[in-house]
């Protein structure tokens, strides 16, 4: 079964989706204040899935159990990567997007979208996928598994729409990894938009304005 979700939509019967992963520790209900910031009135209707990740030990937490997309072995987030906890979380992506379809919404018409550890599984999940997303909306995260990425990336979502968010003086994501990530997805021929803001591992109100508009291309150039 797809994972449990929050959801919210802006008009009943909905033609597009965003499906929005949380951080480590957060869950569902996290971004769900954002949505009234983010609506325009010229958009269909869209339903926002806000996807609460499963509980998992986290060893950089003492190993405490909380939500989580994979687990975080270190420091340094690119070392001693949870392998097969982002595979694990890769199929959970799938399935939400399997979900989505069954609701009548295509791929074409969803946006996959996260932050942190969400954004990084954004990336993992998307640029994986067999089907042409509608964006990917990657926000103050970095790239797992880069040395397979090349190997493992689906040429469906090679030319999706890429908006990339990041803070200055991200203390949890340090901008020098999202930048490196973002590098070696440029190197492989990907278009970033890439955005950067005075802020720490958070969302700024400049940044949602730049979310929204980002958006409202995607819902009115399909």
């Amino acid at each position: 079964m797809p994972l449990p979700t929050v959801e919210h939509e802006t008009h009943a019967s909905p033609t597009w989706s965003v499906i929005w992963l949380h951080g480590l520790g957060a869950d569902g209900n996290d971004f769900v204040p954002i949505v009234p910031e983010l609506v325009d009135p010229s958009w269909p209707g869209v339903r926002f899935v806000f996807p609460n990740a499963p509980v998992r030990p986290v060893t950089i937490n003492n190993g405490v159990p909380m939500r989580a997309w994979y687990d975080i072995k270190g420091i340094a987030l690119a070392d001693k990567q949870d392998a097969e906890g982002i595979r694990a979380s890769i199929a959970e992506v799938d399935a939400l997007i399997a979900q989505e379809n069954a609701r009548g919404v295509p791929t074409s018409h969803i946006v996959l979208a996260g932050f942190s550890q969400g954004g990084a599984m954004t990336l993992s999940a998307g640029l994986r996928h067999r089907e042409a997303l509608a964006g990917l909306l990657v926000l103050s995260a970095y790239l797992p598994l880069h040395d397979t990425i090349d190997a493992e990336r689906h040429v469906a979502n090679h030319d999706t729409p890429l908006f990339w968010g990041h803070g200055t003086a991200d203390p949890v994501v340090p901008l020098a990894l999202g930048q490196q990530s973002r590098e070696r997805l440029e190197s492989l021929g990907y278009r970033i938009d890439w955005h950067t803001y005075p802020m720490a591992h958070q969302v700024s109100l400049p940044e949602i304005h730049d979310i929204k508009a980002w958006l409202t291309a995607r819902f009115t150039t399909a």
